[in-house]
Order: structure tokens, then sequence, then C-alpha cells
């Protein structure tokens, strides 16, 4: 199996059906296999992505979060037992939430995305982007307590690794961006690695690619976006994003890691442990792939090729992917800085890297338009149009369908607002969208779509 080729042949392909934009890599025993990079690092398609352009690393900077724990613990500034009121007393309601409850996602601290408006209040309101130690106020403030008692299940928070980054901080003295330089990216020889605030404080990296997002047919900035421009609110956080990278920095993460440069093979090995909940059973992160979640990696172990750690990271206009074979030493990482025009060319094209990273032939990249039904019969389409009942429980709500030049749209609202969309046949009743994977049938005066049955009003 030709892996360079194929890889290189399914990203121009992903590119060009509106899926991805950015680079990839993926070496075997620290030999890379094949790497490349397509598309725009700009909004407006002039600056070539290169294969050392820079990315935001958005979830997947919370690997560096938690090695920074862990040389903490190291250097006997904290353990992993210790209670965060010990070291924030205001956080009384979290009284039983431990640094190890924050590491693997089991303290039941609510996660900001939850009260998005605090935030932004703080951005229309005062004109500033709030800092990371400004998320101990964000906690006192919200509505949103505590979701469990520490130890009762796994859900993921983004707050608990900002708490991460603020302990580290405040118990070394320094900086958390400047933590991670001297104790991380300078002892692995990540020289082009760094984590800062381009939104708030400008573009550091002269081979930055910035995020971007579809709008009207076209692509814009995240920032210069209706439904996402607010995002700047969150650029002052740390831990949970916000270090930027490359390519190859990152296999010299993989690498650093490997040879013990920054943690011991022990502590790593702790890190890759699945946590454990009150019952005594393991924390479960992702049914579906049986992960656990250890310290800043999903877990897997997996039957032909061991030991599987891995992150994902996701912000409007950023995606990306860190895959580490412990056993079999294999590395798979893609950078992305734009959302897909066509969400399922870009799913098909990390499929087919996971899928080549584990010797296994890739399935086609198929979009929407490959899956619609050709000349479909449109003669109860009208019947179809109209507003629909919105679920009390769903984060997307179909709001309302109407007919354009012959075809369906739809408008749906989800906790960023609103946003309008092409209907594709995809069956009998069955319609399909670009920007996701979500199915939607009529039936009967009726709109489903997930678990969810809405009435027409």
């Amino acid at each position: 199996m030709d892996k360079k080729t194929i890889m290189e042949s399914l990203a121009r392909e992903s590119h060009e059906k509106g899926g991805f934009n950015g680079t990839w890599l993926y070496a075997e025993k620290g030999e890379i296999v094949s790497k490349g990079a397509v598309g725009w690092r700009d909004p407006e398609n002039t600056l070539p992505i290169t294969e050392e352009t820079i990315f935001q690393l958005a979830s997947v900077s919370k690997t560096f979060t938690a090695c920074a724990v862990m040389l903490a613990v190291r250097q006997g500034l904290l353990s992993l037992e210790d209670r965060i009121v010990t070291y924030f007393p205001e956080l009384t309601a979290y009284e039983g939430v431990t640094v190890r409850h924050l590491l693997n996602h089991t303290g039941g601290v609510p996660d900001y995305f939850d009260d998005m408006d605090w935030f932004f209040r703080i951005w229309r309101e005062e004109k500033r982007v709030p800092g990371n130690d400004e998320i101990l106020r964000f906690l006192c403030e919200t509505s949103c307590g505590p979701s469990f008692a520490p130890g009762e299940k796994l859900e993921y928070s983004n707050t608990g690794y900002n708490l991460l980054a603020l302990l580290v901080e405040r118990l070394s003295g320094i900086p958390y961006e400047e933590f991670l330089q001297r104790n991380i990216f300078e002892p692995a020889g990540m020289s082009s690695t760094r984590c800062c605030h381009i939104r708030r404080d400008g573009i550091p990296f002269a081979n930055f690619a910035r995020a971007s997002v579809p709008e009207e047919d076209r692509c814009v900035a995240d920032v210069d976006s209706k439904r996402y421009g607010e995002v700047i609110a969150f650029d002052g956080l740390n831990g949970d994003d916000y270090v930027f990278t490359n390519i190859f920095d990152m296999l010299a993460w993989d690498r650093a890691l490997r040879e013990g440069k920054v943690l011991t093979l022990e502590e790593q090995q702790m890190m890759y442990t699945p946590g454990k909940l009150n019952s005594g059973e393991d924390a479960v992160y992702d049914e579906d792939d049986h992960q656990g979640y250890g310290f800043g990696w999903a877990v897997e172990h997996n039957e032909q090729f061991g030991l599987v750690v891995s992150h994902s990271g996701g912000m409007p206009g950023v995606a990306t992917w860190f895959e580490r074979f412990i056993d079999a030493d294999r590395t798979l990482v893609f950078l992305c800085n734009r959302d897909s025009m066509d969400y399922r060319a870009f799913k098909g094209f990390y499929t087919a890297l996971e899928k080549l990273a584990r010797d296994q032939e890739p399935e086609p990249i198929r979009t929407i338009e490959n899956l619609a039904v050709k000349d479909p019969d449109k003669s109860r389409w009208e019947s179809f149009c109209g507003r629909y009942e919105h679920p009390d429980d769903a984060d997307f709500i179909v709001d309302e369908v109407w007919m354009r030049d012959g075809e369906l749209w739809a408008k749906a609202v989800d906790e960023d607002g609103e946003m309008t969309f092409r209907l594709y046949p995809i069956g009998e009743n069955e319609f399909g969208r670009k920007g996701g994977m979500l199915k939607l049938s009529f039936d009967d005066g009726c709109l489903k779509f997930d678990d969810y049955t809405c009435k027409k009003l």
C-alpha cells in the first residue's frame, strides 16, 4: 500500500470538493511516510498554505496542559490529590474536586461554552477580552453550578483545563505561556511553537493560518463572521486552547515524549491511564470507540496496534487531530484552518487517514452532491414547507422549511445563532445538508431529525 501517494491524492480531492484546507503528516517509527499542504491560510485565498504554516491547535493544546501539571507535580508544587479549593478558596461549590478530577474531566466543573454570554457581555460592555485568571470570577458568577458530584461521571470541561493552567501559573510564579516555553517547547525542540493570543494581542507569526468560516458562499475570518465573530471573547483563556504550531513540531513533540525528554515514561504511563469513577469503573470518554480519558489524552487499547492515545481540537474555522500509536510507534497529525464547505468531504479525508494509519483501505470521498438523488420527485416538497415546533432539549433546532428556485431550504438555530442551508434529497422524503451529517425526513406533517419528531405548526 503506497500510503504516501494515497494520502496526497485524498488531500487534493478533499480540498477540491470543499473539505480539507490545511496540512497533514503521518510517520512510522519517527520517519515521515506522508506529509503535505493544500489550500489557503487567509480567507481571501491569496496566501498558500505550506508545510511550515502555523495553526491554532484548539483542544489538542490540552496535551501540553496535562504535561505542565505533571511537571509541577514533579517539582513538588502540588499533588494530583490536592483539592482545588486549597488554591482557589472562592470555589466553595467545588469542595471535593481534585487536580486529578480536572485532568480527566470527572470533576463536574461546568464548561464555559454552557454560558458563553458571560464572556460576550465582558467583550461587548467592557470592550476587553477576559484573562484566564477571570475563570474564577466566571465560576462564581455563572448560573451553571456543578454538573455532578466529583467522580460521579465523565463530562468534558474546557473550564477544568483553564483552572489547571491558572494553577500552574500561580504555583510556578511565571506566566503560563512562559512555563510552557521553558519547560516543554524548548526542551522538545519545538522552535515554531508558542502559547499566545493572536486575536487579542495581534498575529505573531509570519506564516500563520487564519481561522476562516464559510459565510454566504465565501470565506471570512472567524472574527469577521456574523455567527462566530465573538469568538474573540475567549482569546484570553489558557489551558484548553491557544497553542500554535506546525506539523513538524507536532512530530517533534511525539519524539520528545517517546525519548523521555520532557516527561519520564512512568509519568506518561499515568497520563495514558483512564480515569476511574467513584463506582470503580473506567470513566468512558467515547463509548462508540471504547475510549477512556487519562490526563490530556483520549485512551484506546486496539487489538492490533496496542495502546493508542489521541486528542482532537475544534473551534470556528479550526479542526485538528493528533494521534499517537504508543506500541506501534506511528504518528498522525492534521491541522486545518477553514470550516469545510461540504462536511462529508472533510470527514471522508479524516476517516481515510485513520484507516491508512491502521493499514486499511480507505473509502472514496463522497460529498452531498454525490449522494443526492438525481431528478428527484418534487411533487410533495411544497407540503414539507412551513414552521416546525422546537424540541425543549435540542441543541440544534430546525425552525422553518421553504422552497427557493425549485429547491428545499431550511433555517436552523443552534447556540451560535441562525443558519440557512439547502436540503439535498438523499432518499424518499429524506434530506441532508452540506454543513454536517444531519439527516432530516418528512412524514405526515412532521419533521424528524436525530431522535426528535417535530410537528408542523
